[in-house]
């Protein structure tokens, strides 16, 4: 892998075959979360919340590593006609907004009557959100609340709150998408990256747990999970305080 792209800044170069073949793979392999979504919508439908679940978490899967596996193989060098960004918004707006919006929906997670609303706040605000040029800011942190719905309806699902409580919440995080707060983006921001890199890996393995153990409720698993939200937020308020200090 290391002598794969050793001639690319050569003005005749041109990919191999190989290297096309890494590149369209990569897109592939984000182009996959569509399947994972479908497949959540159909369990969604279905009212098979905890398959839901496993094939929103595939989802995030992939959009853990696409993108460093799309830097790895310089797909935009390669594959120059080919918007893997596009792609990837795409596939972002379908898992992170769209899913989550109707399992909100159909699940009897906020009081019927405003179940409607409260979806179509969040599809309205992420719209608004993923046409922003600095939704991802240069130094790599998110503006405004990143769309995490899915997080979002998972702890909701879980902690079985109050259908008045859920639906403020939705209302806050609605909100905050307008606020430009920075987020921390955890993949690529400096800042602590390979602690936060870590406790997200320890966060996933005991939501996958979690998880499997339903329906059994392990109060303790779910908090010891929130405690990585509770992080992530006070990391980015850190972040950003840090920031406005130094400025």
């Amino acid at each position: 892998m290391t002598n794969l792209y050793q001639n690319s800044t050569q003005d005749d170069w041109s990919p191999s075959p190989q290297q096309k073949f890494m590149a369209w793979f990569t897109h592939l392999f984000t182009a996959s979360g569509a399947i994972w979504g479908f497949l959540s919508i159909l369990a969604i439908s279905n009212h098979q919340w905890i398959l839901a679940f496993t094939w929103m978490s595939a989802s995030v899967v992939v959009d853990s590593f696409d993108g460093l596996l799309a830097r790895r193989m310089r797909v935009k060098s390669v594959l120059p006609d080919f918007d893997g960004a596009l792609l990837d918004n795409m596939i972002d707006f379908l898992n992170y907004v769209f899913v989550p919006a109707f399992f909100l929906y159909e699940a009897d997670i906020l009081p019927r009557q405003y179940a409607l609303v409260g979806a179509a706040l969040i599809l309205l605000a992420s719209s608004y959100q993923f046409c922003q040029d600095d939704a991802k800011t240069e130094d790599h942190y998110f503006k405004g609340f990143p769309s995490y719905w899915n997080i979002m309806v998972f702890y909701m699902f879980l902690l079985s709150l109050n259908g008045w409580i859920n639906l403020s919440i939705t209302l806050l995080l609605s909100a905050l998408v307008f606020v430009p707060i920075k987020y921390v983006y955890p993949s690529r921001t400096k800042m602590h990256q390979k602690l936060t890199m870590a406790l997200a890996g320890i966060w996933g393995v005991i939501n996958i747990i979690i998880l499997i153990r339903y329906p059994l409720h392990d109060r303790w698993l779910i908090w010891a999970s929130l405690l990585f939200a509770i992080y992530y937020c006070g990391l980015s308020f850190y972040a950003m305080a840090k920031e406005r200090k130094a400025a």
